[in-house]
């Protein structure tokens, strides 16, 4: 049953991140959230999870890409002196 679990729990998290990307809606996974906790606390659970990893994925991956962009304009940037 986990197996069930963590699978629907990942497939759900990445489509309502795309709803959530698309409609600009910042919260709607926290409403996704509660329509499961309504029904099965170990799927709210394992969703809530996979959601808060792709977000927390989402900032490491934007303050990675911000630093090699700096990195980038500075070596550009001691290039042209």
């Amino acid at each position: 049953m986990s197996g069930t679990i963590e699978t629907l729990a990942q497939k759900l998290a990445v489509d309502t991140l795309k709803v959530q990307d698309a409609s600009g809606e910042e919260r709607l996974y926290v409403e996704v959230g509660q329509v499961l906790g309504a029904a099965s606390q170990s799927l709210e659970e394992a969703f809530l999870t996979e959601i808060r990893v792709r977000l927390a994925e989402r900032k490491a991956r934007d303050f990675l890409n911000k630093k090699v962009a700096e990195l980038q304009a500075q070596l550009g940037a001691s290039g042209e002196a």
